[in-house]
């Protein structure tokens, strides 16, 4: 959408990717006046349809509404202040909103915020193009596929972990720091309403399960499983058994049950840049970095990013000072590495061995140590609520 581009016209910054990260800066960009496009590969419907995440912390929130973008979730979002958990020693709700910093989640699907944000990008008079296949970056350049080189003064790569942007780091020798938690997750996406008021994390010698509501009428679950499986193998009949079985439905009551609407395979890997950027060309979200889903932390490190940068993109082109994108790296990181050790955290919490012999059972047994001290330590309770809720 917008102009056709004018291969003799430079932008201030050229922001490829037009999800969470990218469109947050494109925003944020407009506001101070800085003249930006987006290049995206997919087309409008696909990026509007795409259901991801839906947990915003309240730092994410705060940005979002301090500069013109929450209208929406506003309106639609719900707030979230507890989770949990079931095992084969019982249930527990962690009021996490009563402790720690005393935050809360709001729930809002990713699609509607991405919807919001292009609405309100165009709103402001700012240029997209749909249906863009980059093929390469460079300091300043982007390379489209059958089109002219689109030009900026600087280039924001948001277009994801396999994107182009971060290729060119990557080409230009910037190191990746990565790790495989070994665990995969059927992710499924229902018609159904969510069966729990709350987050719920089911703990089961089977594999993990999860609960995640979206909005009244439609409900994430999550299904750990072999590495491997195939979605297509997995009924509707199969996913509502084990779902039953791992959330002990016999012990705390029925789910409620709905037609599936999606069902994909998750491999819960995580990596990151050991710099997000140099010179002309800087990242931010899946970029920079993949976390794993473990504590919903995604959409909320590619808004604290896209934030980041755009307060340094507008510092290096209005006063020709670029001390701020240095310190954009040094400024993000620490909070990236913090975000993923509470990830990783979760993720020994979540899943336990599902095999059967000596060293299962202990690895069990400190599954259920760790989930007994959450349960009764008030301090383990506040560590988890400020890492939960925090960035």
């Amino acid at each position: 959408m917008g102009k056709r581009f004018d291969p003799g016209v430079q932008f201030g910054v050229v922001i490829v990717g037009a999800g969470p990260a990218g469109l947050v800066l494109g925003n944020l960009l407009l506001e101070q006046g800085i003249d930006c496009v987006i290049l995206e590969r997919r087309e409008r419907e696909a990026v509007e349809g795409r259901a991801r995440a839906g947990f915003l912390a309240a730092h994410s929130v705060r940005v979002l509404t301090e500069h013109g973008l929450g209208a929406g979730l506003a309106a639609r979002g719900r707030v979230h202040r507890t989770c949990l958990f079931r095992s084969g020693r019982g249930e527990f709700t962690l009021d996490y909103g009563q402790l720690g910093r005393g935050e809360v989640h709001t729930v809002y699907p990713q699609q509607e915020l991405v919807r919001d944000l292009l609405a309100e990008y165009l709103r402001r008079g700012g240029e997209i193009r749909f249906g863009t296949e980059v093929e390469e970056v460079t300091e300043g350049r982007v390379r489209v596929r059958g089109g002219a080189d689109v030009t900026g003064r600087y280039v924001a790569g948001c277009d994801g972990h396999r994107g182009a942007a971060r290729a060119a780091l990557a080409a230009r020798g910037t190191r990746t720091a990565r790790w495989d938690h070994g665990v995969t997750w059927l992710a499924v996406l229902v018609q159904a309403p969510p069966s729990l008021s709350a987050v719920g994390y089911a703990l089961h010698e089977r594999g993990f399960a999860g609960h995640m509501a979206r909005t009244e009428s439609v409900t994430r679950y999550y299904l750990q499983c072999p590495r491997g499986n195939d979605p297509a193998d997995w009924s509707e009949d199969r996913i509502w058994a084990e779902l039953a079985t791992r959330m002990r439905t016999a012990e705390f009551g029925p789910l409620k049950e709905g037609s599936v609407l999606e069902k994909t395979v998750v491999d819960l890997r995580s990596d990151v840049l050991e710099r997000p950027g140099t010179g002309r060309l800087w990242l931010a979200g899946d970029a920079a970095g993949l976390i794993s889903p473990s504590a919903a932390k995604g959409a909320n490190l590619a808004v604290l990013q896209a934030e980041r940068l755009a307060r340094a993109l507008i510092r290096a082109l209005g006063r020709d000072d670029d001390g701020g994108l240095t310190r954009y790296a040094s400024d993000c990181l620490p909070r990236v590495w913090r975000a993923h050790e509470f990830s990783h955290w979760m993720s020994n919490l979540l899943h336990g061995p599902t095999a059967g012999d000596a060293e299962a059972r202990y690895g069990r047994a400190l599954q259920y140590a760790r989930l007994d001290s959450l349960r009764t330590s008030r301090t383990h309770q506040d560590f988890f609520a400020e890492n939960y809720t925090g960035i």
